[in-house]
């Protein structure tokens, strides 16, 4: 049997919340040419894909399954022999009644190399984010994962009655559409009926739902409150555990689903402090950042570096590019030392520092505006002391903000307006402006007209925006947005601004 070069891997993604992704499968996703991925596979875990990768949706959901099975199968085989390096991603573990054992019969007959990555099953997961442990001395001392339907059948044959002798924790997967016909055969077997029992929705999301019940009265209650797939039924005595265990909706931002739109490369302080603190999020990077490149300007003033007196940076990403660009031309900071700072706000003020350099100067306020004039008095003054004019750097977007330079100007203050990196709309988000989203952080106007552009809506009157500052919240109202802005121009002010509106 001949080999080829292409491999394929067989990827668990877990139930959805994208923390419970395995280590080895973020490794494995970020070095693919291809991922055929299922609609199960949360947002946070498809974000990781890079971008360059191709992507394959298959789009399988219990019951809907518009591309086949065996197609499924052709399409990885197909793939792996045009030798690439091919990712079948699937939700929840892929050998718990995930098919993932069909998959593998064509490549394995076709001698196609392929590794499995488990995942965290949603049977285990799903109870565990709604306080529910599967395993409990004092109750159970087994666990029974059963399907809801078979290969053969849309409703699995199942034995009831073995079941309720052991009396143990019973996990139904893709069993929504059978409740009733599920908690009959329990009944029918002889199970308590007042036995607990829990249908659990859309388990790891900001938006999961919790129906407690018993045995007898769970079909009714879930009709009642409108249950839809993906859904899990967990019967046994250890549901009752879930109105003292339950955590995941108590946590500060727990029933948030919030979609970031910073820039991909600046978006991970946000992302990680909202999601240590509970929120779903959605990553949408509504601009890109990319270095300006043969900047003879920028290189020439590095030749003329002791001609300046401040540098005044406008952004973190700025920062980087300046620097990078200086080791580029085998210089370190020394060749600053004549130089001032100045950042606009406390992140770049931080990106700065981790340079070595200590910031002389930053306004209370973080806008461009403050920054103008807070540097046209500093100036100013200096300029006086040292009978002399005074020259700034300011090295930054190609387009920003006239704020920081009006003041300037006005006062006759010399400066070198300098681009560095070019703002440009990501196609990253299109399409992709989920209906569920509770809330949508915006940084900047810059990303504000981005995700304006890129998500395919035409009215946005339904956008709930949380703005970093005013000039955001500007552009975001000119849309018909929500506003909500941060008092401070900082991340750690809009955090506070998304506890309060949790409550």
């Amino acid at each position: 049997m001949t080999y080829v070069a292409g491999k394929v891997w067989l990827v668990g993604a877990g139930p959805s919340d994208p923390g419970l992704f395995t280590l080895k499968g973020k490794a494995v996703l970020e070095q693919a040419d291809v991922v055929v991925y299922d609609k199960l596979v949360g947002q946070g875990v498809l974000a990781m894909i890079p971008e360059k990768t191709e992507r394959i949706f298959v789009g399988k959901v219990s019951g809907n399954h518009p591309v086949p099975q065996q197609e499924i199968n052709q399409i990885l085989l197909r793939e792996a022999q045009k030798g690439k390096q091919v990712v079948r991603l699937k939700g929840g573990d892929p050998f718990v009644f995930g098919r993932g054992g069909e998959e593998l019969e064509l490549l394995s007959q076709n001698g196609i190399a392929f590794e499995i990555v488990p995942g965290i099953t949603s049977a285990v997961a799903v109870p565990a984010y709604n306080g529910i442990p599967v395993t409990h001395r004092d109750f159970v001392s087994s666990l029974h994962i059963i399907t809801g339907h078979t290969k053969k059948s849309d409703e699995a044959e199942i034995d009831y009655e073995a079941l309720v002798k052991l009396d143990g924790t019973y996990i139904f997967l893709m069993g929504v559409a059978s409740i009733p016909k599920i908690c009959a055969g329990l009944l029918g077997a002889g199970i308590e009926p007042d036995m607990p029992a829990a249908i659990l929705e859309r388990g790891t999301t900001a938006h999961q739902r919790r129906i407690v019940s018993d045995v007898s009265h769970l079909p009714a209650e879930a009709e009642k409150a409108a249950v839809k797939t993906p859904a899990i039924i967990v019967v046994g005595k250890v549901c009752a555990l879930a109105e003292e265990f339950h955590w995941a909706e108590d946590r500060p931002l727990g029933g948030l689903k919030i979609a970031v739109t910073r820039p991909r490369d600046r978006s991970s302080e946000l992302a990680q402090k909202l999601a240590l603190l509970g929120a779903e999020l959605v990553l949408l990077p509504a601009i890109e950042t990319k270095e300006i490149e043969n900047n003879d300007a920028l290189e020439e003033a590095f030749h003329h570096m002791n001609e300046y007196d401040w540098a005044v940076f406008t952004s973190p990403v700025g920062v980087e590019i300046f620097f990078n660009k200086l080791r580029a031309m085998k210089k370190d900071i020394r060749s600053l030392a004549s130089l001032q700072f100045a950042a606009i706000g406390s992140a770049t003020k931080k990106s700065i520092e981790e340079k070595g350099i200590l910031v002389n100067l930053m306004p209370h306020e973080y806008s461009g505006k403050a920054l103008g004039e807070l540097l046209t008095q500093t100036v100013l003054q200096e300029e006086q002391e040292r009978s002399r004019k005074v020259r700034l750097l300011i090295p930054r977007a190609k387009i920003g903000t006239e704020d920081v330079l009006k003041p300037l100007a006005a006062a006759g203050i010399g400066y070198e307006d300098l681009p560095i990196y070019d703002t440009i709309e990501s196609s990253d988000c299109e399409n992709r402006m989920e209906q569920d989203i509770d809330y949508v952080a915006f940084t900047s106007a810059s990303t504000v007209k981005g995700f304006v552009k890129q998500t395919g809506l035409t009215d946005f009157k339904h956008i709930k925006a949380v703005c970093i500052g005013k000039k955001t919240a500007e552009e975001a109202e000119n849309y018909g947005m929500q506003i909500i802005v941060a008092k401070e121009a900082t991340i750690d002010s809009m955090l506070e601004c998304f506890k309060q509106l949790a409550h």
